[in-house]
């Protein structure tokens, strides 16, 4: 991606123009930038979830549609979690959402 990322369009929803690929059962992504760190959109179907799994690095979500919920909380539109270094939870969507996420290294699933 070459072009800039404008946060505000993906708010109105301009995340509806994205290709989406199989990622895990239950959930696509979009791969905005690769690399370290990494850009991505996920959308989870309702009733998706992620295991526990360990962050070796900084991830940060920013909630565009729907929610999604772990340990310590449901996140709706709008809502911004960062998952520090050594932090430890699961993931779950009941209605299914769309989230920007960012990481600066990948997770080890647990």
């Amino acid at each position: 991606m070459t072009e800039p990322l404008h946060i505000a369009d993906f708010l109105t929803g301009a995340w509806r123009q994205c290709a989406f690929e199989y990622f895990r059962d239950g959930v696509e992504i979009c791969r905005l930038v690769r690399g370290e760190p990494e850009l991505a959109l996920l959308r989870y179907a309702p009733g998706a979830s992620v295991p526990k799994h360990l962050h070796t690095g900084l991830e940060t979500i920013l909630v565009l549609e729907g929610s999604q919920s772990d340990e310590s909380g449901r996140y709706g539109p709008g809502s911004l979690v960062a998952n520090a270094e050594g932090t430890v939870h699961s993931v779950a969507s009941e209605e299914g959402c769309v989230v920007l996420i960012q990481w600066t290294k990948p997770v080890e699933l647990l």
